[in-house]
């Protein structure tokens, strides 16, 4: 992918090493199996712990030291935080990804303002979050776990960019136009919240079985696979892309298709879990947008998928 010398997006807002915390809602993205369980018992602390606490925190106070900011630099090297946390976030702001990662949204933007543009609409560019092991959404807590995603709530997209090396080194899945199919598939969500679909499923999943939450989940991932796969039809168009570049983006959505995701990780598939599509989906739907660069091809929801 010829990326290099092109325009690059503003609307960027690099958090790497500012890490908050929170709790994760519902919005769009990618995500791989962890192999175990994602919740975690909490307690609160006691009347008398938090008042011991307090008088030994004054105690070394007064004899200069500061417990906090101890704790603080011992905290970031502790369990719960990613190991690529302490090096990632020294990156510097104009590093090669942030710039590959700025010259992709640049050309989403470019893409779908003129789309919106044919549908006499204005196209409302999102943000991009570059974040490292984790940080604070519109939707809640994020982590390097979580995976890249779209937040409907502050219109934002969220990337830790360590899940580039991931998807490179774990599943298979290299090079720049794999990448640059992660970044798309996120604004996908975002012209889907622009259009009205995005709210219109988060208000009819609280009334849907978990089951039935799921397989309508799956259509909306596919058509934000659609949506990045007419993208990629508008850069082609531009002679941005390389021999071998659209290999490497239907690669991706091979490997990141919910059965071979499973397969992976446990050794068997639970249909009725998926809620990302097949890896024969995810290829079928990004080629459907490639192959015609139409928003009209993109209805996964109306027939089989």
């Amino acid at each position: 992918m010829e990326w290099k010398g092109r325009r690059q997006s503003d609307n960027i807002e690099d958090r790497r090493g500012d890490p908050s915390m929170g709790g994760l809602g519902r919005g769009g993205g990618f995500s791989f199996p962890s192999g175990g369980g994602m919740g975690r018992r909490g307690g609160g602390l006691s009347i008398g712990t938090i008042i011991f606490l307090v008088v030994l925190y004054l105690i070394f106070k007064a004899m200069g030291i500061d417990l906090l900011q101890v704790m603080d630099g011992s905290m970031s090297s502790g369990p719960g935080y990613e190991q690529s946390q302490s090096s990632s976030s020294q990156t510097p702001a104009n590093d090669e990804m942030t710039a590959f990662v700025r010259t992709v949204l640049a050309e989403t933007e470019d893409t779908w303002q003129g789309i919106f543009q044919s549908m006499g609409r204005q196209y409302e560019d999102p943000k991009l979050v570059l974040f490292s092991g984790q940080t604070q959404s519109g939707c809640g807590f994020a982590s390097a776990a979580t995976g890249p995603f779209y937040c409907p709530q502050d219109r934002k997209v969220y990337l830790d960019t360590a899940f580039f090396n991931e998807l490179s080194r774990k599943f298979g899945a290299s090079g720049d136009f794999a990448e640059a199919y992660v970044v798309s598939h996120e604004v996908g969500h975002h012209v889907q919240n622009l259009l009205g679909i995005l709210p219109k499923f988060n208000e009819a999943r609280q009334r849907m079985s978990e089951a039935d939450a799921n397989k309508m989940s799956v259509r909306v991932e596919l058509q934000a696979d659609c949506f990045a796969g007419i993208w990629g039809k508008f850069t082609q168009q531009k002679g941005i892309l390389e021999a071998g570049d659209l290999e490497e983006a239907l690669n991706a959505a091979q490997q990141i298709g919910d059965d071979t995701l499973q397969k992976r990780s446990q050794g068997y598939v639970v249909p009725e879990s998926f809620n990302h599509g097949t890896s024969a989906q995810r290829v079928k739907w990004f080629k459907r947008g490639f192959d015609s660069g139409q928003m009209q091809a993109c209805d996964t929801f109306s027939g089989p998928v």
